[in-house]
């Protein structure tokens, strides 16, 4: 659950902005990290098309967490955002972030805030993502 909960961090991080003035669709790796209480690192990469700039940009909602970002910027090139995400069960996680964007290249950082049983928890995560190609190549059969 600790583990889950830090993963938020990460999801959230792509979160800030306006997503259609910020990067270009097309085929995009993203280097995740937790950099602390505990570390870890996931590379992906995935298809960003037009229709999925927002929520690449904007902290993806999955089937755990509903993440909303009522403070948010984006302009120059500079990502600035606090919100929460909420799980399935009532769990909340207190995120702020900044960053940097060009039309192919995403940085952020964000510090994440939660209690894992009765005890707070203060977390540190980065996303390093960058436009890989055009064209994504076809899907996994």
């Amino acid at each position: 659950m600790k583990r889950r909960l830090l993963v938020v961090a990460v999801i959230a991080l792509a979160g800030a902005g306006r997503a259609a003035e910020l990067v270009k669709p097309g085929y995009w790796e993203a280097t995740d990290k937790i950099l602390s209480p505990v570390e870890s690192t996931k590379v992906e990469r995935r298809c960003i098309t037009p229709a999925d700039v927002s929520k690449f940009m904007m902290g993806p909602s999955n089937h755990i967490y509903a993440c909303t970002y009522p403070e948010q910027s984006a302009a120059n090139g500079v990502i600035d955002f606090k919100g929460r995400c909420v799980d399935k069960k009532g769990h909340v996680v207190q995120i702020g972030g900044h960053g940097t964007y060009t039309a192919t290249t995403l940085n952020l950082t964000a510090d994440v805030a939660f209690t894992l049983f009765g005890l707070p928890i203060a977390a540190r995560a980065s996303t390093t993502a960058h436009r890989i190609g055009d064209v994504c190549p076809p899907p996994d059969k």
